[in-house]
């Protein structure tokens, strides 16, 4: 499973960087969460959530990523960040790459990347 997601992760990087993204960290992990791509897109540190879902599945990939898993990742952002003070300053934001694939998978798999797909505001 964990290879699976590795290579899922790789995907979304690749798809990340073709869009302008410069890749900071890969599968950040801390006691409070994980973090699966920190990048940069222009000004803004961004914290990317990879999800892959196949078509099989109840829900979609973007809908897989529940508020639990996003105050995660925003815990993991926080602390991130309190680790790396170059970044404290800079604009962040928290996107999710939803990747899907059809159910015989002979398709190209599909990506949906979505900008500012939760906000930490929210959690204050």
């Amino acid at each position: 499973m964990r290879r699976r997601g590795s290579y899922w992760e790789k995907q979304a990087m690749k798809y990340l960087r073709r869009q302008g993204l410069k890749l900071i960290c890969r599968n950040y992990l801390c006691p409070l969460g994980e973090v699966d791509l920190i990048m940069r897109h222009h000004d803004t540190l961004v914290f990317v959530e990879v999800r892959f879902r196949a078509a099989s599945g109840w829900v979609s990939a973007a809908e897989s990523v529940t508020l639990a898993k996003q105050r995660k990742v925003i815990r993991a952002a926080a602390h991130y960040l309190q680790r790396h003070q170059r970044y404290a300053n800079m604009p962040c934001r928290f996107d999710v790459l939803a990747i899907s694939q059809s159910a015989a998978g002979t398709d190209k798999p599909a990506f949906d990347w979505i900008p500012a797909a939760f906000d930490a505001s929210f959690y204050d």
